[in-house]
């Protein structure tokens, strides 16, 4: 079991889960070192927090490997007992395979992917001189499921969790002290979707708002219920967190239908959107 104390560092600390993981954390004791691009938006928070626990604040786009290698470095010397990091930031593109071009798809996979990558790298030799660490990446549900409309951010999703998988399964067979988590949330009620870029080729603004509505009316669970599942997939080490009883629900219909869960997917979708029509 994996103590929540000492310090945590977390990527996208500013806004949705990341910002519910550093006021939980910091509720338990944890020192933070919290990064973001939403500089104005860490110090807020750090000011929430307030002096209790000793917060630092890091101007950081993980979509540059020199950005996040400094935020380990400084995040480190900030906090020696720095024992839990969260690679948490990520961004969301609208719009099918045809309608975003390579660039998009690039800038997505900098930041979902490689932010995570980076991250794991810069972090975890520290981490192996530790008597305990825990490294937690966030993928999504879809990274268990690929639905349409979804191809750059699902193939980035699904590439986190085959990168934790596997460095999991080699921390282990080193006898690593770092344990490393994968979390798949479903629809949580974050502002990912209102923010997210539209792919280039997509000139219908009446769908984006459509897809918008949907998603708000889909994400039934809150940041701070997602921030508490995580913390309590440290605590015991679980190795998947799912959050949200639809994800545990995706996650079950394609353990059984791997290869044909769309179509009835698509039907409960439908039914759950007309149910919660304004």
């Amino acid at each position: 079991m994996t103590a929540i104390r000492g310090a945590a560092a977390i990527t996208g600390a500013a806004s949705g889960i990341g910002r519910a993981l550093a006021i939980e954390l910091g509720n338990r004791g944890c020192d933070l070192a919290l990064a973001d691009r939403d500089e104005a938006g860490l110090k807020t928070l750090a000011a929430e927090i307030g002096a209790a626990r000793k917060v630092s604040v890091h101007r950081v786009d993980v979509s540059e490997p020199g950005d996040i290698a400094e935020f380990a470095r400084d995040a480190i010397a900030a906090h020696p007992a720095l024992g839990i990091v969260i690679n948490n930031a990520g961004v969301a593109l609208m719009g099918s395979f045809e309608e975003i071009d390579q660039a998009q798809m690039e800038w997505l996979f900098d930041i979902n992917f490689w932010g995570v990558v980076h991250g794991t790298r810069a972090f975890l030799p520290y981490l192996n001189t530790l008597a305990e660490a825990h490294i937690v990446n966030v993928s999504s549900i879809f990274g268990i499921i690929a639905p349409p409309g979804q191809s750059a951010y699902a193939a980035a999703k699904f590439a986190v969790r085959g990168f934790s998988e596997s460095v999991r399964h080699e921390l282990a067979v080193a006898g690593s002290p770092v344990r490393l988590s994968v979390v798949h949330p479903g629809g949580v009620a974050t502002a990912i979707a209102r923010n997210s870029r539209t792919g280039v080729g997509v000139t219908d603004n009446a769908r984006r708002a459509q897809s918008i509505e949907r998603f708000e009316n889909a994400a039934k669970t809150t940041p701070n219920d997602a921030a508490l599942r995580i913390i309590k997939g440290i605590e015991k080490n679980q190795p998947r967190i799912l959050i949200g009883n639809d994800a545990r629900f995706m996650d079950i219909l394609q353990r059984f239908r791997p290869g044909t869960y769309w179509a009835p997917l698509q039907r409960k979708l439908e039914k759950m959107t007309k149910g919660t029509a304004k």
